[in-house]
């Protein structure tokens, strides 16, 4: 992900016209708007209906359409973009946030070989054997969540479904999967919200600052998190990653460290906000419409099918960027190397060409998404984050046959590239 920046005058831009500027821009604000967060849909359908690659006022493109979204995620000649990609461009001073300088040194933001090294070296840490012995724990963790909002449903008539279990499941997992204590989880969860808005597309300055104090706050978490975890082992992921990056860097300390408070950092707050999202989404498009919930009740075997249609109808992020490895042509349009181009997931994911009558929620429509990306990037937690919502939604249809939202969920409106739901409420 990345931040670009401030809108500037793009009047220079070759083959875009004044209106189409004017229309990306008010598209752009709208999904800022909490009617745009709240129904983004017609947003998508306009952008698509600019083409499949869109000029971006600040330079770059956006990719609408489906098929050409998935030949960026999936094609070598894309990049992610790296600390190498930032030094070649003019204006340094727009990459020397703190916050975006430490999520560039993340697996998201590595290309080959530097990727290739550190996902060979972790392997897949959510693969079916792992995920197997994870599900009773996670089982565990969701059905006490549900027990805490049957309890604030039945002492104040509503709960806000996203605050007790939605974002609770998540940390609760990677807490347990790495042995973190259960006091920091409201710590965590704190400065992984204002930690990522230096990824936003158009942070303002005191977002950035903001996110460079949750910088400073994740830093010191995680680096005395590991100094502590390396003097008193335990039977946990992290102990597992000190074992190794030690052994591979006998003679240099600091550079295992850096390697493994990486990783740690990156897929704690990586596993959290997007599988609340996706948690909470459910719910709620399950459950404003009875009939779905109580579909779903009779025909559990589709579970899979209803979380698969929830990450195609309202993905968790809206926006990932790639570059240009070379000079290429994409969806017939000339992009020169080393350019900036934006994915629209949920874009992607409603174009009526990969997917009829994309505004339908169906669970038996068995579409297409690219919600977890692709190629060598693609989600290392994807696995996890569908097991947490299956065995959720599995415990949830059978124990609340009546749960109903009592009102649509609320959003942070600052958001572009990464949602975050604030609230839904939620009764019985």
């Amino acid at each position: 992900m990345t931040a670009v920046g401030e809108i500037r005058d793009t009047s220079a831009i070759p083959g875009t016209s004044n209106t189409d500027r004017r229309t990306v821009i008010s598209l752009l604000r709208r999904l800022r708007s909490s009617e745009g967060q709240t129904d983004p849909l017609p947003v998508w359908e306009e952008l698509r209906s600019m083409g499949d690659v869109v000029r971006a006022p600040w330079g770059g493109y956006f990719v609408t359409g489906f098929e050409a979204c998935s030949q960026v995620l999936r094609g070598r000649n894309w990049l992610v973009p790296d600390f190498a990609w930032q030094e070649r461009q003019p204006d340094q001073g727009r990459w020397e946030a703190p916050a975006t300088r430490e999520m560039t040194r993340t697996l998201p933001r590595l290309n080959a070989p530097a990727h290739t090294c550190q996902r060979r070296a972790l392997g897949n840490p959510f693969d079916r054997s792992s995920i197997e012995r994870l599900r009773p724990r996670i089982a565990d963790l969701a059905s006490g969540l549900l027990d805490e909002l049957a309890d604030r449903i039945s002492a104040d008539g509503e709960a806000d479904f996203h605050t007790v279990v939605g974002e609770q499941l998540p940390v609760r997992t990677v807490g347990q999967w790495l042995g973190l204590d259960p006091d920091d989880y409201a710590h965590i969860l704190d400065f992984t919200h204002r930690q990522v808005y230096a990824q936003e597309l158009l942070p303002t300055k005191s977002e950035l600052a903001i996110s460079a104090q949750a910088t400073l706050e994740m830093r010191a978490y995680f680096t005395e998190l590991i100094r502590h975890r390396r003097a008193h082992p335990g039977d946990d992921a992290l102990t597992g990653w000190i074992h190794y990056w030690d052994a591979r860097y006998p003679d240099d300390r600091a550079a295992a460290d850096q390697v493994i408070y990486d990783l740690a950092m990156f897929i704690t707050i990586a596993s959290l906000e997007t599988s609340a999202v996706l948690m909470t989404n459910a719910v709620w498009l399950l459950t404003q419409d009875p009939s779905r919930a109580d579909w779903l009740r009779q025909n559990p075997d589709h579970i899979d099918d209803a979380i698969e249609e929830t990450l195609r109808y309202d993905p968790p992020v809206f926006v990932n960027s790639r570059i240009a490895a070379d000079d290429t042509i994409l969806a017939g349009v000339p992009v020169a190397k080393d350019t900036t181009v934006h994915v629209l997931y949920g874009s992607a994911a409603h174009d009526p060409r990969r997917n009829p009558d994309p505004g339908a929620f169906d669970i038996l429509r068995n579409g297409g998404h690219l919600t977890f990306g692709g190629g060598a990037h693609y989600c290392l937690g994807a696995a996890l984050a569908r097991l947490e919502a299956r065995e959720l939604l599995v415990r949830l249809l059978e124990r609340f046959p009546t749960l109903r939202p009592t009102a649509p969920p609320t959003y942070d409106t600052t958001r572009v590239v990464f949602r975050r739901i604030t609230s839904l409420k939620v009764t019985i």
